[in-house]
């Protein structure tokens, strides 16, 4: 007898697509069943009103209080204040400058994202050395025909994300010489490292910028002064560098016995062992540690509104205090909420991103 075989069948209707996920994931049993019918109840009850102020019952146009009628939300505010909140006070025929910046910034952080953009050497380069000069000149001014403007004048947006990128690549390679010097068989380098380490972890944040902001002016020489923004950036890293050196820690100290061995065995000095074999794997692994404080980081620069830097969320909290406005400082706090969300988010999408591309988990490996 003879057999043919037949084209195979499609699944079930029921077990593919949205219907298949929800019964999966959603409907799955009695009390599964439940206990979503429970939540997604709730979460229309509590959704509703919050949608229907935010969006249906919101005023969207307008130049003044008096358009701001329909009883939802006014997002009049932030539209007449948008760019005060990106730019601060910095004089506004030169806010193409800060968008010239973040723009090439951008740019730089596409070209090291994107895996299918080549020269990546080159994108690091221009990052690290290139990009912090032209950056330095295009927001200072004051050479190359630029007119100068002074930091007090810098804030909002731009001001959160001067103190949160410089934070972040400057603690990052500090960190990474801290761990290294806390593992070091050098007592001196050792201990050095661990006093630096465990003082700066002991103090909060906010004390940093106090001392960074009132008592160091006070070592320094009569008549000679010292810029509040660079101050703020300098304590900012410092606090944020121990931090790191404990992430960093964590991440080497969790590759094998074996490796270091390995290295030695093929002769390796230290510092090739390190570069070469043992930070290449660490650094991997400690992606979420590493994302984490750079996300505390992001929130934690609104901090430096206690020592009269305007970042974001001083410079919407000023705003909702103009008696023209007055009264609206919910609008406010929810943008700035909605602002920090967004990069917190991305940085966070990104490290799982880089996890699933670097295979980080070792749970699959043979």
């Amino acid at each position: 007898m003879k057999y043919e075989l037949q084209p195979t069948l499609p699944p079930p209707a029921n077990t593919i697509g949205v219907i298949g996920w929800a019964r999966k994931h959603l409907f799955n049993g009695p009390l599964n069943s439940i206990a979503t019918l429970f939540l997604a109840w709730l979460a229309f009850t509590l959704l509703t009103p919050l949608f229907d102020w935010a969006f249906f019952s919101a005023d969207w146009a307008g130049t003044t209080r008096e358009d701001c009628t329909s009883g939802g939300a006014c997002w009049v505010f932030v539209g007449q204040r948008i760019e005060q909140f990106l730019y601060g006070f910095y004089p506004r025929e030169e806010t193409w400058r800060l968008d010239l910046s973040f723009f090439l910034m951008l740019a730089l952080i596409l070209w090291l994202a994107i895996p299918k953009i080549p020269a990546k050497g080159i994108a690091a380069v221009l990052t690290l050395v290139v990009f912090p000069v032209v950056a330095f000149f295009l927001l200072t001014g004051g050479a190359f025909g630029l007119e100068a403007v002074d930091t007090h004048q810098w804030g909002g947006l731009s001001l959160t994300l001067v103190l949160a990128v410089v934070g972040m690549v400057a603690s990052l390679p500090l960190g990474i010489l801290l761990a290294l010097g806390r593992r070091s068989e050098m007592p001196i380098v050792k201990s050095l490292s661990v006093v630096y380490i465990e003082v700066w972890r002991g103090v909060p944040l906010i004390t940093v910028l106090f001392m960074a902001s009132v008592m160091l002016p006070l070592f320094f020489p009569e008549g000679m002064s010292f810029d509040k923004l660079l101050r703020a950036l300098i304590g900012i890293t410092l606090f944020q560098t121990a931090y790191m050196a404990e992430v960093v820690r964590g991440g080497l100290q969790a590759i094998p016995k074996g490796q270091y061995e390995a290295a030695d065995s093929l002769g390796l000095g230290y510092w090739q062992k390190m570069i070469l074999i043992i930070l290449p794997q660490a650094l991997k692994m400690m992606i979420p540690g590493v994302v984490n404080t750079f996300i505390a980081l992001f929130k934690d620069t609104s901090l430096v509104l206690i020592i009269g830097l305007f970042d974001l969320l001083a410079i919407v909290q000023a705003a909702t205090n103009d008696p023209k406005w007055i009264g609206y400082a919910t609008e406010g706090y929810v943008f700035v909420a909605l602002v920090f969300w967004i990069f917190c988010f991305s940085m966070s999408r990104y490290s799982q991103y880089l996890e699933k591309r670097l295979q980080t988990g070792h749970g699959n490996r043979a």
